[in-house]
């Protein structure tokens, strides 16, 4: 991210500089001086000036005696408007008198974190900047407002850093200070031991270099990585400016923990080879350097390690996650199944223009996946139920060019058991602490490792609920994979909704729990690759398997993508409603916390007490906001964490007050934040992947009209005596296929599968979509291209010599007309009886309907083997089945209805029952029909088997009124019977 650079220091080979050196702070400029004066009249005007002219001119406002009922019976005059606004003036000098004395005192004490004057926000604002102003060129500035911290680790030696990590807001929110300073241990910067060895050993008496921490310029404050820019050359030697002064006392008796915690009078031990003319060589005597400092370096001096006789470091240290030892290579590759798919391919294998970022993203692959089945099946449940306009569409439209390639990648990438082992593994860990009657902790991250899964506390929380072992330090707690897929489902809030992904590095990645983050988060860089991470995030976010209710709220972005899910997703279209919402809905969670008694919405959302107002309310806004804005946003921020609320704003310049974290895309993908020690392959999606999957979304929504599901099958076969196929699989009900060999040897299943997967989408299947549903853990090149040769040559060719599995222009996999299942001829048989010739011929109507009832033998691939198949759970098949066949019945039902064939109508709907058994349409239609036969016995049977099966949930509205119009005693019949 983009930082100030001051000249590179000379060069190691350089004599060293043994005269004495002040402390200095910036060299003042002329303009900073005329600043200063100019301050200072003002105040003078203001403190001094505005009293002395209402005391000539207008003098006390007040009455010499007090008397009010003499003053409600005076005339209201000019000069009592007159004698009131001087009263207010003399309020308003008072107030900002007080904030100016409220500043002075915070800068003067080197506290840097002023109380607020009651009602003055825009008087103290101007105060502070009177006061700053005044006192930038004074060495009393250095203790004004502390630097903005930042919670960061690092790893040295063989491992990178790989852990997140947060910065505290500016010292102005003294609220967010005391909170954050209270966990900042659980995010130490762990060095290199061999480099503080290193720098240890080169300390030599009379050597010793300090520096003092500078005081903020504007909006820049020091930190520890800047300063070993100027004076080690690299900013990420920091790591050994940290590792000489963590746990010291300093002037003001607090001590450095975090590396990136450090306020301005602070001194720190710079290394041997330190350079630059801000910094002070001791024993020796510095003139230039006043004889209180001059002490505070000599006491400082004395409580290093050199001077404790000790070297090591009690501070709690947070290191990347420890790695399992890597298992022996298995024949077939392997799946991470908590979320890092690995596939084998060699490396030249292509994603046969696939789109990369959702192949790299299986989180958010499996999410918008989820997402997308389940609105096309509400699209399908509400046509069939007449929802929308009495429709009666089975198919949902079929993707075509980019967004055919969008679903075949999310199809490729999509993790869904990583999703599961996620989603169960959290409320485990909630449910297990509630049961103990002990808090959620605070968690700033998640890592998913070789399967594992490590949670980041903010600060140390005790030994964790088995099977969660502790992780390498206090603030780790793993759960193994082996381990995770113990978990069973449980009744409990999702702890921690906000945790989205952010990119990977190496083998990890990285989920960040932006609703835990001590302010803002700040992301910089282009706009384009901006966009790209904000789209990543609030689709994971909004589609993502391990939260329950959110309010993500998108704010100079996103509005095209609310329908991936508008109950979750909020668009606003300015900064001033962004603000205006947010400081309303502060207010009110900051009074429900209290009203129940909680510190957090953490303590409030698992156990007795949860409750859907602990739900996260997390804030996208990509625009950068204006200055003004910046402030305000960050003192929302400044108690957001504890209030379930997380702020991700972009900023093009990468300077934004009050962030916490700040992060950088780059324009080839990487997300770095160098003072946290991160460097991530970004999680994207861009702008055209972006149209795409709206795309998928929005043709599969049931509130298009006329474009939702259609009538026609996307392949109609020939349904007459010509038209017997070549090759006929029986699906619906268990697996059988006709006019084909049984291949011999355990590759019979895996053929059995790949075609069946092709029967059902006659559009194509992408080569990658084939090998990923049958090998979900990963698959070479190799073994999937032997596949479809293998199958190619099962299948065979047609008389003319055509291959019955081809290729389209697209690449994708084609079977050939002569290849037919009986889900094909159930939809064709419906189609003709309900579109075709059956509208113009009764007889013929009845004939197709019968026919296509009798395909029906139980569900989809009935008798499938545990373990295979799990494709089939992307699939919409399962729901267009029974609507399929409960239509059909319906049909039928209605044919013998016409003619007074109530048994029949029966049997037909029985027929249909068995695949459909919870189709609410079948059973009113059996009401009617059981109704026709003029039979109150069997009658209320019926009702009798309806309430049953209906159990507490009682029975459907539209049933009930049915049975009242049917039979009006049903309920005490119904009960007597029982």
């Amino acid at each position: 991210m983009p930082r100030r650079r001051s000249p590179s220091p000379s060069s190691s080979t350089a004599p060293r500089n043994r005269t004495p050196q002040p402390v200095r702070v910036r060299r003042r400029s002329f303009g900073d001086f005329v600043k200063a004066f100019l301050a200072f009249v003002a105040l003078v005007a203001l403190l001094v000036g505005v009293p002395f002219a209402l005391a000539v001119t207008a003098g006390w406002p007040l009455p010499d005696t007090f008397e009010p009922m003499e003053w409600l019976k005076q005339d209201i005059s000019v000069q009592t408007f007159l004698s009131i606004l001087t009263f207010v003036v003399w309020l308003a000098w008072a107030q900002f008198t007080a904030c100016v004395l409220v500043e002075m005192k915070a800068a003067l004490s080197g506290v840097g974190v002023p109380g607020r004057v009651p009602g003055a926000g825009p008087s103290q604002l101007l105060a502070r900047q009177l006061v700053a102003a005044v006192l930038l060129v004074g060495a009393t500035a250095a203790s004004f407002t502390p630097g903005i911290g930042q919670l960061g680790q690092g790893l040295e030696g063989n491992q990178r850093p790989a852990a997140a990590a947060a910065q505290q807001t500016p010292g102005f929110f003294a609220q967010q200070q005391e909170q954050a300073a209270g966990t900042a241990a659980a995010l130490a910067e762990q060095a290199s031991h061999a480099e503080t060895a290193a720098s240890s050993g080169a300390r030599q008496q009379g050597d010793t270099k300090f520096y003092r921490i500078q005081p903020p310029e504007g909006r820049h404050h020091d930190s520890l990585w800047e300063i070993a820019e100027r004076h080690l050359g690299d900013g990420r030697r920091y790591k050994e400016i940290f590792e000489l002064n963590k746990d010291r006392t300093q002037p003001d008796g607090s001590k450095l923990s975090e590396a990136s915690l450090i306020r301005p009078g602070w001194i720190m031990e710079m290394p041997g080879d330190a350079r630059g003319g801000d910094l002070v060589e001791m024993p020796d005597e510095a003139p230039e350097v006043s004889p209180e400092v001059r002490q505070q370096i000599r006491d400082y001096d004395r409580t290093g390690d050199h001077a404790q006789g000790g070297g090591g470091s009690g501070a709690a240290q947070v290191s990347v996650p420890a790695q399992r030892p890597a298992p022996e290579p298995a024949p077939a590759p392997a799946n991470d199944d908590a979320g890092h798919r690995q596939h084998a391919a060699p490396a030249q294998d292509s994603s046969f223009g696939l789109p990369e970022a959702l192949l790299a993203a299986p989180l958010l692959a499996a999410g918008l996946l989820g997402a997308l089945g389940h609105r096309r099946r509400q699209a399908l449940w509400q046509s069939a139920f007449g929802g929308i306009g009495g429709r009666r569409g089975m198919e949902p439209p079929t993707p075509t060019g980019d967004a055919q390639d969008v679903q075949d990648a999310l199809l490729v990438g999509a993790d869904p058991e990583g999703v599961r082992l996620l989603d169960r593994s959290l409320r485990g860990l909630a449910a297990s602490l509630a049961a103990e009657s002990r808090p959620l902790p605070t968690v700033y991250a998640a890592w998913l490792s070789s399967g594992d899964l490590h949670l980041q506390l903010a600060q140390p929380s005790g030994k964790p609920p088995a099977p969660w072992q502790p992780g390498q330090d206090e603030t780790f707690w793993t759960l193994a994979k082996d381990d995770a897929v113990r978990y069973e489902d449980v009744d409990t809030a999702a702890p921690y909704p906000g945790l989205v992904s952010l990119g990977t590095m190496d083998d990890s990645r990285l989920l960040l729990n932006l609703e835990s983050v001590p302010g803002i988060v700040s992301l910089s860089g282009g706009e384009a690759d901006r966009a790209a991470v904000f789209a990543s995030v609030a689709a994971e976010l909004a589609t993502n398997g391990w939260s329950d209710r959110m309010t993500i709220t998108l704010v100079g972005f996103g509005e095209e993508l609310t329908p991936l899910a508008p109950s979750r997703l909020r668009h606003l279209d300015g900064i001033e409603a962004l603000i205006e919402t947010m400081e309303a809905e502060t207010r009110q969670r900051r009074g429900a916390l209290g009203a129940a008694g909680h510190d957090s919405v953490l303590t409030g959302r698992t156990g007795p007490a949860r409750h859907t107002r602990w739900a996260p309310h997390l804030v996208l806004l990509a625009a950068e906001p204006s200055a003004e804005d910046a402030v305000t946003l960050a003192e929302l921020a400044a108690d957001a964490s504890r209030l379930g609320i997380g702020y991700l704003v972009g900023t093009g310049s990468g300077d934004l007050p009050g962030a916490a974290w700040e992060m950088e895309i780059t324009g080839e993908g990487k997300l770095l934040a160098p003072l946290l020690g991160l460097e991530l392959d970004a999680q994207l999606l861009p702008a055209a992947q972006r149209r795409a999957v709206v795309e998928l979304f929005t043709d599969a929504d049931p509130g298009r009209g006329p474009d939702g599901p259609g009538d026609t099958p996307p392949f109609l076969v020939d349904i007459s005596e010509q038209g017997r196929p070549a090759v006929y699989a029986r699906l619906v009900g268990p697996y059988e296929i006709i006019g084909l060999e049984t291949p011999d040897g355990e590759r019979s299943a895996l053929l059995h599968e790949a075609l069946a997967l092709l029967l059902l989408h006659r559009e194509g299947v992408h080569p990658r979509v084939l090998s990923s549903a049958l090998w979900p853990r990963g698959v070479t090149d190799d073994v999937r291209e032997a596949l479809i040769e293998r199958l190619r040559a099962w299948l065979g060719t047609d008389p003319d010599g055509t291959p019955r599995l081809g290729t389209d222009s697209t690449g994708r996999l084609t079977l050939a007309k002569s290849v037919v299942s009986d889900l094909d001829v159930l939809r064709s048989l419906y189609h003709e009886a309900t579109q075709g010739r059956g509208v113009d011929s009764r007889a013929v109507r009845g004939r197709l309907l019968t026919d296509a009832l009798v395909l029906v033998r139980g569900p989809l691939l009935a008798d499938r083997p545990e373990g295979r198949y799990r494709w089939l759970t992307h699939e919409i098949v399962d729901a267009q089945l029974p609507l399929l066949v409960a239509d059909t019945g319906l049909a039928l039902c209605e044919f013998h209805l016409e003619k007074n064939r109530a048994e029949k109508a029966i049997e037909a709907l029985n027929a249909a029952l068995r695949t459909a058994p919870a189709d609410e349409r079948l059973w009113n239609e059996l009401l009617r029909a059981t109704h026709a036969l003029d039979d109150p016995e069997r009658l209320t049977a019926l009702a009798a088997d309806l309430v049953g099966r209906a159990g507490a949930r009682g029975l459907p509205p539209r049933t009930e009124a049915l049975l009242d119009e049917l039979l009006p005693t049903w309920r005490d019949t119904v009960a007597a019977a029982g």
